[in-house]
């Protein structure tokens, strides 16, 4: 008999993913995968009967080794794919059955960040980070002040006329981040954010991630660094060859990394970007294509 998981009719081979309470102290699931599968036209299989969720204000490592369907998995959840099998909730909604003209709304609710920082070389660190809010309407003014906001969260506010080319390489990923925050998503997906960095610079990269988690926002951080995981700690899911092989949670060496979030500054009203367009009209791309794995 099927059950309901959320209010969602689930016919469950096995039982569904427990439910973790997050750290702000909600059990609302902003992140359900239901037995997903994914194949790939020749018969590649890159996801096989995938089940977890993910709770508001949680953080939670993805790890696997290169091919085991990382990039695959979190293109799902911002309809960069749809799956072969299964079911994928993002705040509640079938990602795979929103209409075309629906998707540009899910995508504003979640940041993506990728391992290369596909920064517009040709544009300074303003206009690239307030693309949304330019493409949305906004006028230079909100733009500016949008663009502001979520500089000073990376902490390059002093960088808003440079060019990429002037940046060091942890530069250009705050950069990156900065855009993905801008609109203050509800999630923040990250692939490999670390994967062109130094040691040092990839721990700063990870600690913004934290300080963004501890402010609010629930945070899924993909990556093949043992070394950071184990360092941070936290709930760890391990893709292998495309299926779930362990959730669990992971003591870390700096356990204060991941404390009770802060509650976040409001944002000015200023900052508010505009009503979001009818359907049809220009909104949200797609975010950067990476290579699957």
């Amino acid at each position: 008999m099927p059950v309901e998981v959320d209010g969602v009719p689930h016919r469950s081979r096995s039982p569904p993913a427990t439910l973790r309470p997050s750290r702000s102290g909600t059990h609302r699931a902003v992140i359900q995968f239901f037995h997903v599968g994914k194949r790939f036209p020749g018969g590649q299989v890159a996801l096989d009967d995938v089940t977890f969720s993910l709770l508001a204000g949680g953080f939670a490592f993805l790890t696997g080794a290169s091919g085991a369907g990382k990039t695959t998995l979190l293109r799902l959840i911002y309809r960069g794919d749809v799956p072969s099998t299964g079911r994928i909730l993002v705040n509640g909604r079938n990602v795979a059955s929103l209409p075309r003209g629906k998707i540009p709304y899910l995508r504003r609710t979640i940041g993506v960040v990728f391992q290369s920082f596909r920064l517009i070389e040709r544009k300074t660190v303003f206009e690239n980070v307030s693309y949304l809010p330019r493409l949305l309407g906004a006028d230079r003014e909100s733009q500016r002040r949008s663009a502001l906001w979520a500089l000073q969260r990376v902490g390059l506010a002093h960088r808003m006329s440079a060019f990429p080319q002037e940046l060091s390489g942890g530069e250009q990923q705050r950069v990156a981040i900065a855009r993905a925050i801008i609109a203050r998503p509800d999630v923040l997906i990250a692939d490999e954010p670390t994967g062109n960095l130094d040691p040092d610079l990839s721990w700063e990269i990870v600690r913004l991630f934290l300080e963004i988690h501890r402010q609010g926002t629930t945070v899924l951080v993909a990556t093949h660094d043992r070394s950071m995981i184990e360092r941070v700690g936290g709930r760890v899911l391990s893709l292998e060859a495309g299926r779930l092989g362990r959730d669990e949670e992971v003591p870390g060496s700096a356990p204060e990394a991941l404390a009770s979030p802060t509650s976040a500054p409001p944002a000015p009203e200023a900052l508010a970007l505009p009503v979001p367009p009818a359907p049809g009209t220009p909104a949200s791309p797609a975010p950067p294509e990476e290579p699957r794995s």
